[in-house]
């Protein structure tokens, strides 16, 4: 049996074919949300996290022999991708058709509160507190994914205010599109439960408990600090 050394978005969708699934069916026969399958088509040349490695390793090794060939059929003929015992050392997403990710970001607030999600890490360093965010698809504009991926990782319901500007994130090299949101209605519980252990309301005084004050965008924090 052909073996994947390290999934991509592009091997993911690949996977997907194979198996003659639907962005949904896909999402559900991995047990994951449907946007992260959306990323992976938006983005072929991201590489998921470690749970999900281990989801599409599992989601493979599950499938018949026909679903196999099949996936080893496409995978060499799909355009730029890897085909199945290809790893990172023999991908492109450090060519010149890699595109940049780019994410939408909510700073979502309720009167002296600031909504934050505490996201699973794909490594042993544990967890970390984050403002929502979704990942933006080509022709989407990002407000619709502030909003959006807010409810649905959050269950809150939120309405954009302004731009709080972009910026490349200086340790992730991710292009990080922030919004100044406003809470409209909702309870605020974890709904994507495989990317994140919770959500929580946090005072806007204390955000840097929770957030280290130097891995803040400027703009944030004056947001949060109440300055126009």
């Amino acid at each position: 049996m052909d073996v994947v050394d390290v999934w991509s978005g592009r091997s993911a969708c690949v996977l997907q074919a194979a198996l003659r699934m639907t962005n949904e069916s896909f999402a559900n026969h991995l047990g994951i949300a449907l946007r992260t399958v959306a990323a992976w088509h938006a983005y072929p040349d991201v590489v998921p996290r470690a749970e999900m490695q281990q989801l599409l390793d599992a989601a493979y090794e599950r499938a018949g022999p026909a679903v196999r060939a099949r996936f080893a059929l496409l995978a060499r003929a799909a355009p730029g991708g890897p085909g199945p015992s290809r790893g990172a050392e023999g991908g492109e997403a450090a060519g010149g058709g890699a595109q940049v990710l780019r994410v939408a970001i909510a700073v979502v607030l309720r009167g002296s509160e600031v909504l934050l999600v505490c996201r699973r890490d794909g490594d042993a360093s544990g967890i970390t507190w984050q403002f929502p965010a979704g990942v933006v698809k080509p022709g989407v504009r990002p407000e619709t994914v502030t909003v959006r991926e807010t409810h649905a990782e959050t269950g809150v319901h939120c309405a954009v205010r302004r731009s709080l500007g972009s910026r490349l994130h200086p340790l992730t090299g991710v292009h990080c599109e922030y919004f100044l949101c406003d809470y409209l209605a909702g309870v605020a519980r974890n709904s994507d439960i495989l990317e994140n252990m919770d959500v929580m309301w946090a005072r806007r005084d204390a955000v840097t408990r929770f957030i280290p004050a130097e891995a803040i965008f400027p703009p944030i924090t004056a947001a949060l600090e109440g300055q126009p």
